[in-house]
C-alpha cells in the first residue's frame, strides 16, 4: 500500500477543510467524492488493478482513523479499530462492504456505548457502507468457535487505530489451531463451497453470472487461501507454490485470472453505483467496452468479452478442483499410504482416485490421455483422479495433435467412450475441465466458453452441448419415462444410441464463425466421421441430424400441423422410420438443454403429434399421401364415436359440422371435437358466449391449458380476446381461429399463466379466466384497455428491431404475416389492435416466445375473406406493426413484402 499519495487523499488539505466547516461531514463527503473520481479515472485508464483495490482500502484506513480520533477513547483505552474480512486483506472494490471490528480487552461495552455509536453514525452520515460487530476478546473467542463464517473473517486483519497489541490477543483467542481442527475446517469449508455452488447450479456458465460467489468466482480462489492459511499458517497465493500445491505457471495463471475478475467486479461496482457482484445484461455491453474489446465481423464486443470470462473462471475451477483434490490427500488421508489397486500397467487406484503408476505415462503411451476416461466410464466406482495426475493431465495436452487424433488406437478410445454403459456426459465433462476434449477436437476448443447474447440459450455453447448429452442420457432412467414418454421409449429402440450423442456433440459445433452452423457443423461431423472411420450408415445418421437438428422443432413451433401438406413435406425430408426416431430423441433433449424453461406439454404434444402423423405417413408411404378429405372422415368419425358413445345424437351432430368447415377437422383432435360439439349443442345462442376451459393433468410439467370460445363472429373478435387475456394475465402459446358458415367463430387458445407456470386445476382461477372471458366477449364495443405492464429488466436489455415480412400464400387465399420482435407483456393485444384498426380477419396463427423474442406467424385475410393484394396497404401494416413494438427503442429493419 502507498505511505502517500495527495493526489488521492491530502491529510492537509482535508484538516484544512474540517477548520473551515461547523460539521465534519461535508469535508469527509468531498474526500470520499474525490478519492473515488480519482479511482475511476485511473481505472479508466488502466491502471493495475491490484493497486486501485489496495489503494482504496489505503485511502479508507485515513478516513477512518480520522473519524476515529475525533472521538474520545483516552490514551490508555483496551479498544481497537480492527480491518477485517476482505478490507482486512487490505483488498477494496468501490462499493464493497467495509468489514470493522471494533474490539474490546473487557465485556463492558456501556464504557465506551456514547463514543461507539457516535463514531458509527458519523460513518453513516458520510455514507460509508459498514458492516460492523462490536466484541471483547471473550466474545470474539466465543463467536468463533461457534461459527465458521466469524473464525474466517478474524483470520484476516488489520490494525486501524487502537493498540496493535489486542488485535494480536484477539488472534491468539480465536486462531484456528485452538477451536478449529484443520480437518475439520476443511471439511466445513468444502461444504460450504458446495452449497455456493449449488445456488448457482453448480455451472460457471449462468447467463449473468456472480463474479464473487459462483463457480469458478472470487470467492473460490479465496477459500484456497483461507484452507491454506488454516493448514499452513499463510495467505500468499505464491506461498501455495512454495508448498507444492501450485506449480509456477498455475499460479501466474490464478494470479492473473483473479485480476481479469478484479478488473470485472471493479467495473461492475464502479458502474452500478452499489455493491453489484452480478455481470448483469445491462452493464456486460458496457464493461466489454470499459475493458477494450470490440465488435468483428463474427462475434460482437460482448460476446467476446463474456466468452473471456467464461473462459478464466473455467480455467480457476479446474485449478480450484486440482488444489481441493490435493488438500483432501493432505488433510484428510495425512501420512497414511492408501491402498492401491492396480488397472493396467499405466492406471492404478489409490483410495478411490485413479492415478499413474508413473510419471512418464503419458510421454511413453500418449493415447493414455484419453485412455483414462475410458477408464473411469468403465469403472464408476472410481471417485475421480488424483490431483498430481490431473496436472500431469494439463501438462502432457501439448502431446494432442494432427498425428494424435489420426491414430486409429486413439480414435477407437474416443468411440468406445461413447458405447460406454455410463458416465459418459460426467467424463465429456472431465475431458473439457481438463483442456483435452477440445484439444482433440480443436472445432468444439473453439466454442469453449462461447455465449450466445440472448434469454433463449442460457448456457455457452460447449455447456449447451455437454447438457445436451446429459438429457440424452437422462431419458434411460425409469424416473423421467412419464415426463418424456415417447422420447424414453424411443432412446431404448435406438440401434445404435452412440450415433444421436456424437449427432449431439457436433450439432452446434459450427456456432460463432458467421454463415449456418448447421451446415458448418455438419460439414465438421463428416470430418469426424471419416476420421473415425465410422461405417457409412452411420456417417449418413450423423452428418443428418446435425444438418436438420433444428428442422422437427421449427416445424412443430411454427407450421400448421393440421396442413397435411405440412407433414408430407417433413416426411419426405425424413424419409425413414429410424432416422425419425433418432431426429425426435434429439429435439427433446436439446429444447431441455438450451433452456429448461422452454419444455412444457404444449411443446411436447407438438413434438408429439408431429411425430405421430410422420410415423403414420411413412407406413402409408410417401408415394401415397393422405388427402384432406380422408382425413376429416377419420376424424369426424372418431368424434362421432365418442359423442355416440356419451348420448349424442349423431343428426345433430352431423347438422353442426356441416356449417363448420374443413379447417376445423383438421386443426383439431377426435376428442376434442367431441368436446365442443357436446357443448354447443347444450348452450343455447341466446346465452351469450361458450368458453370452455380444459383443466390440465399434466401439473408435474407445467401443463398448458386449453381455451375454447365459441360465439357469434365478429370483426373485433381476436383484438378483444387477447386484449382480454392480456388482463387476465395469460400467456398465449397457440391459436387456432375458426369461422362456420353460420358465422360463428369457434377459436382455440393455448395458454400457460404470465409467469410461465401452469393454470392447472385451480377452480377460482378458472371461473376467474372464464367471467373475465365472457364478459369482454359479451360487450365487444367495450373494448379492453391492453395493459401497459412494465418491460422486465432482462428484456429491455434484448430490444431489437422487429422484423415484419408479409406474403401471400400460393396455396390457401390468406395472406401470410411473420413477425420477429422483442417479447414485450402485452405485445399480441398490441398485435390484434392493429388487425382491428386495419379491418383485418385472422384465420389462424402461430406463436412462438423463444426466450426474449417471439416469432409469430398469422394468416390474415381482409374483411372480405380475401388476400391482401395492395402493396401500399401492406407497407402501411408493417410499418405499424414495427413502430408499435419496437416502442421507438430501434430503428426499423427492412423486411420482406411479397403480394
Amino acid at each position: 500500500m502507498p505511505q502517500v499519495d495527495p493526489e488521492l487523499f491530502d491529510p492537509g488539505q482535508f484538516q484544512a477543510e474540517l477548520a473551515l466547516k461547523s460539521s465534519p461531514i461535508a469535508a469527509f463527503k468531498k474526500a470520499l467524492r474525490r478519492a473515488r473520481e480519482v479511482l475511476d479515472a485511473r481505472f479508466r485508464e488502466g491502471r493495475d488493478i491490484r493497486r486501485l483495490i489496495e489503494d482504496r482500502a489505503w485511502f479508507v484506513d485515513q478516513i477512518l482513523a480520522l473519524a476515529w480520533n475525533r472521538f474520545d477513547w483516552s490514551e490508555d483505552a483496551d479498544i481497537a479499530l480492527i480491518a477485517v474480512g476482505g478490507y482486512g486483506r487490505g483488498e477494496l472494490h468501490p462499493c464493497s462492504d467495509i468489514d470493522l471490528l471494533i474490539l474490546m480487552d473487557g465485556a463492558d461495552h456501556e464504557v465506551f456505548r456514547d463514543s461507539i455509536e457516535g463514531f458509527l453514525t458519523l460513518l453513516w452520515d458520510i455514507g460509508l457502507e459498514v458492516g460492523q460487530s462490536v466484541r471483547s476478546l471473550a466474545e470474539c473467542a466465543e463467536e468463533a468457535q461457534a461459527d465458521l463464517t466469524v473464525i474466517t473473517n478474524l483470520m484476516e486483519s488489520r490494525i486501524i487505530a487502537g493498540p496493535e497489541h489486542l488485535r494480536q490477543r484477539m488472534q491468539e483467542v480465536s486462531s484456528p489451531l485452538q477451536m478449529w481442527p484443520s480437518r475439520a475446517f476443511f471439511l466445513a469449508k468444502r461444504a460450504e463451497q458446495k452449497a455456493r455452488h449449488a445456488r448457482y447450479n453448480d455451472t460457471e456458465y449462468n447467463l449473468e453470472p456472480n463474479v464473487k460467489g459462483s463457480p469458478g468466482g472470487l470467492r473460490d480462489i479465496q477459500t484456497i487461501l483461507w484452507i491454506a492459511r488454516r493448514q499452513f499458517g499463510t495467505l500468499n497465493l505464491h506461498a501455495m507454490v512454495d508448498q507444492g500445491f501450485l506449480l509456477e505457471s498455475e499460479y501466474t495463471l490464478l494470479a492473473e485470472s483473479q485480476e481479469f475478475l478484479w478488473k470485472v467486479r471493479y467495473a461492475l461496482h464502479m458502474l452500478a453505483g452499489r455493491a453489484e457482484d452480478r455481470l448483469l445484461f445491462d452493464l456486460q455491453r458496457q464493461i466489454a467496452g470499459l475493458l477494450g474489446y470490440e465488435d468483428s465481423n463474427v462475434k460482437l464486443a460482448v460476446e467476446r468479452f463474456m466468452q473471456k470470462y467464461y473462459r478464466v473462471v473455467m480455467g480457476i475451477a479446474e485449478l480450484t478442483e486440482l488444489v481441493f483434490q490435493h488438500f483432501e490427500e493432505v488433510i484428510l488421508a495425512g501420512d497414511a499410504a492408501g491402498r492401491v489397486e492396480p488397472l493396467n500397467e499405466r492406471f492404478q487406484v489409490r483410495d478411490g482416485y485413479l492415478e499413474v503408476t508413473r510419471g512418464s505415462v503419458f510421454e511413453e503411451a500418449p493415447s493414455a490421455l484419453l485412455e483414462i476416461f475410458v477408464l473411469l466410464a468403465r469403472h464408476p466406482e472410481i471417485k475421480g483422479v488424483r490431483a498430481d495426475t490431473i496436472r500431469l493431465l494439463r501438462d502432457h495436452r501439448y502431446l494432442i495433435d494432427d498425428a494424435f487424433r489420426r491414430d486409429p488406437h486413439n480414435t477407437g478410445l474416443f468411440i468406445e467412450l461413447f458405447k460406454s454403459s455410463q458416465g459418459i456426459h460426467r467424463n465429456l465433462r472431465r475431458m473439457n475441465r481438463y483442456g483435452i476434449l477440445g484439444r482433440y477436437l480443436p472445432e468444439f476448443g473453439h466454442i469453449v466458453g462461447q455465449m450466445q447474447h440472448d434469454l433463449f440459450h442460457i448456457y455457452t455453447v460447449d455447456a449447451h452441448t455437454l447438457h445436451l448429452i446429459k438429457h440424452l442420457r437422462k431419458l434411460f432412467w425409469p424416473e423421467l419415462a412419464e415426463k418424456y414418454p415417447l422420447a424414453s421409449k424411443l432412446i431404448e429402440k435406438l440401434p445404435k444410441p452412440e450415433l444421436v450423442y456424437l449427432a449431439g456433440l457436433y450439432h452446434d459445433i459450427g456456432k460463432g464463425r458467421g454463415g449456418d452452423h448447421s451446415d458448418l457443423g455438419a460439414a465438421d461431423a463428416l470430418a469426424f466421421c471419416q476420421r473415425h472411420q465410422l461405417p457409412g450408415w452411420d456417417t449418413q445418421l450423423i452428418v443428418w441430424l446435425v444438418r436438420n437438428h433444428l428442422l422437427m422443432s421449427t416445424t412443430a413451433q411454427r407450421k400448421d400441423l393440421s396442413d397435411p401438406q405440412v407433414i408430407f413435406d417433413f416426411a419426405q425430408k425424413v424419409r425413414d422410420q429410424t432416422y425419425l426416431d433418432y431426429l425426435y430423441v434429439l429435439t427433446v433433449a436439446d429444447i431441455n438443454a438450451t433452456n429448461p424453461t422452454l419444455w412444457n406439454s404444449w411443446r411436447a404434444s407438438l413434438l408429439r403429434q408431429l411425430y405421430t402423423e410422420t410415423k403414420h405417413a411413412l407406413r402409408r408411404g410417401l408415394e401415397h399421401p393422405v388427402g384432406r378429405e380422408e382425413q376429416i372422415l377419420q376424424t369426424q368419425n372418431a368424434a362421432l364415436d365418442i359423442l355416440v358413445r356419451s348420448g349424442t345424437d349423431p343428426d345433430d351432430a352431423e347438422q353442426l359440422w356441416s356449417q363448420l368447415g374443413d379447417d376445423y377437422f383438421l386443426r383439431h383432435t377426435s376428442s376434442d371435437i367431441a368436446w365442443h360439439t357436446e357443448a354447443i349443442l347444450q348452450h343455447p345462442d341466446s346465452a351469450g358466449p361458450l368458453v370452455l376451459i380444459k383443466e390440465t393433468t399434466q401439473r408435474e410439467f407445467e401443463g398448458a391449458t386449453q381455451i375454447f370460445i365459441y360465439a357469434p363472429d365478429q370483426h373485433d373478435f381476436f383484438a378483444v380476446t387477447v386484449a382480454a387475456m392480456d388482463q387476465l394475465n395469460l400467456s398465449i402459446h397457440d391459436a387456432r381461429i375458426i369461422t362456420s358458415t353460420s358465422q360463428f367463430t369457434l377459436d382455440t387458445y393455448i395458454v400457460l399463466d404470465a409467469d410461465g407456470g401452469s393454470i392447472g386445476e385451480n377452480p377460482m382461477r378458472i371461473q376467474e379466466i372464464r367471467g373475465g372471458l365472457v364478459e369482454a366477449l359479451r360487450n365487444p364495443a367495450d373494448y379492453p384497455t391492453i395493459i401497459q405492464r412494465r418491460v422486465p429488466r432482462q428484456l429491455k436489455h434484448f430490444a431489437f428491431a422487429p422484423q415484419v415480412t408479409i406474403h401471400n400464400d400460393a396455396l390457401r387465399p390468406v395472406t401470410i404475416l411473420e413477425i420477429i420482435a422483442p417479447d414485450r407483456p402485452g405485445l399480441l393485444a398490441r398485435i390484434g389492435k392493429i388487425f382491428l384498426d386495419f379491418d383485418l380477419s385472422l384465420q389462424n396463427a402461430k406463436i412462438a416466445t423463444l426466450g426474449e423474442r417471439v416469432e409469430d406467424v398469422f394468416f390474415v385475410t381482409d374483411a372480405h375473406h380475401q388476400p391482401l393484394s395492395d402493396p401500399e396497404l401492406c407497407a402501411r401494416l408493417q410499418l405499424a406493426i414495427v413502430e408499435q413494438l419496437a416502442d421507438g427503442d430501434s430503428h426499423i429493419q427492412p423486411s420482406r413484402i411479397s403480394i
